[in-house]
């Protein structure tokens, strides 16, 4: 069914929208096996950038979701906004997790308030130096640490940028100092927001930035058409719910007789023609010409052998 679908893309064309695998150092999977997360350990987002973080505290600094908290970022000190307690962290070295320093004061509070509301104006000023240099580079946000004298501005490219020129106007502009920061297109969308094809909001803004890399086998899994049209987001690449979703259906399909698979029932030879984890209906095809949909709770696994009873 997926050959049809392709609407003329080679494999090439579609590896192009999948992720770039990470690279899996073992050794340091073994040497983190032993290591006692704190307790508790409490899962953060930065709101401007969607991106989680994990922290620990002092036994006096009681967090509840919601309350705001100073913590050390990449950028440097900024303020964070608790989620609740990881009870089971995934994915999490030792060396990502940060102290939290305090609880946010009201003072706090407002200076954050007061620098978001210069960040519209500030973006604004960049896209015009940004369009005056004549750079090709889309510029995606502007952040001022909360903790710190020091701006941050996000920019997309599909190319390197000599932007040193820009740096020396922008710094001309603010008198503070500033960072210039490129982002991948899935950061873009994290950054920005929106909503996806199936009306809510981008996963990788509204659910977690941590989701693993995507591929083409993920969407072969899910039964999904190969159309680059419906299997990639606004940043152009693989729908990154399907990573989200893809371990439900591995782990329904294991429930389920593969696609391919020959079963003897009613006197006849059939094959399974299609499984649907969705509706847990298996449709098969037999010798005789007949057509059956049977429900998959009527196919058990007996002697290693998957056969259908009544």
């Amino acid at each position: 069914m997926f050959d049809t679908d392709i609407d003329g893309l080679n494999s090439e064309d579609l590896r192009a929208l999948e992720d770039v695998e990470p690279v899996h150092n073992e050794a340091d999977e073994g040497a983190f096996a032993d290591f006692t997360f704190p307790s508790p350990l409490y899962r953060l987002v930065l709101d401007y950038s969607r991106e989680s973080l994990y922290a620990s505290a002092s036994d006096e600094l009681k967090l509840e979701a919601g309350d705001s908290v100073i913590v050390p970022t990449r950028y440097g000190k900024d303020m964070a906004r608790v989620l609740g307690i990881a009870k089971k962290p995934i994915g999490v070295r030792p060396q990502d997790i940060v102290e939290i320093e305090k609880k946010a004061s009201a003072e706090d509070l407002q200076r954050a308030a007061e620098l978001k509301k210069k960040e519209k104006e500030s973006l604004r000023i960049f896209k015009e130096k940004t369009a005056a240099h004549k750079l090709d580079m889309k510029p995606v946000g502007v952040h001022y640490l909360s903790e710190e004298q020091k701006v941050l501005f996000f920019f997309s490219s599909e190319s390197r940028v000599d932007f040193r020129e820009l740096v020396k106007d922008l710094v001309s502009v603010f008198k503070i100092r500033i960072e210039l920061r490129q982002i991948g297109v899935r950061d873009e969308s994290r950054h920005t927001g929106g909503l996806g094809v199936c009306g809510r909001p981008y996963c990788c803004h509204a659910v977690s930035d941590k989701l693993r890399p995507v591929s083409i086998r993920m969407a072969k899994e899910q039964n999904l058409s190969l159309n680059s049209m419906k299997i990639s987001g606004q940043c152009g690449r693989l729908l990154c719910c399907l990573a989200y979703e893809y371990d439900w259906y591995a782990e329904a399909r294991k429930k389920m007789p593969s696609e391919g698979l020959r079963i003897f029932y009613d006197n006849t030879n059939f094959r399974i023609a299609e499984s649907n984890p969705i509706t847990g209906m298996i449709k098969m095809s037999g010798e005789d010409g007949r057509v059956l949909e049977i429900a998959s709770s009527r196919f058990k696994q007996i002697d290693g052998r998957w056969k259908l009873v009544d």
